[in-house]
């Protein structure tokens, strides 16, 4: 049910298809593997990124796991192959690691701010701060692009 979900907040951290799958394998298998009690749906998906984002983050870290493959291999695993979702997905990839998770989970995975501040621990002030930065870093990126197309 969640596949789609922790597979891209993996790979918008991992930035290589390979190791955002490997990563998806482990997190489900942690999941089957823990006894915790989830109090709904909601929670159990929660549950699922945060240990992806988690999973992925440690990965990362790991500087010979630092490659990441072209934009086009990752576009032929997206729903939408439009023109303008490419520039969008490109320009949500070029961002820092902290603001792409954000905006990945307020935009990608409807979460709500208090949402994302508990699931990544940090306060709703940093997570704010961290979307405002994102967007504009997106909407600077996205404007380069098109008046480069004029």
């Amino acid at each position: 049910m969640y596949k789609d979900n922790v597979f891209r907040a993996a790979y918008y951290i991992c930035k290589n298809r390979p190791d955002a799958e490997d990563i998806c394998q482990e997190t489900f298998l942690a999941y089957f593997k823990d006894s915790t009690e989830f109090e709904s749906e909601e929670h159990v998906k929660a549950w699922l990124l945060r240990t992806a984002i988690n999973r992925s983050r440690s990965l990362f870290r790991q500087l010979w796991r630092r490659n990441t493959e072209p934009l086009e291999e990752y576009m032929q695993f997206t729903e939408e192959k439009k023109d303008s979702y490419a520039d969008l997905l490109s320009a949500v990839l070029s961002l820092p690691a902290r603001c792409r998770t954000i905006v990945h989970l307020f935009y990608y995975e409807d979460y709500k701010i208090r949402e994302i501040s508990q699931l990544l621990g940090i306060s709703e002030g940093a997570v704010k701060s961290q979307l405002n930065r994102g967007r504009a870093l997106l909407k600077e990126k996205l404007q380069e692009e098109w008046n480069d197309e004029e």
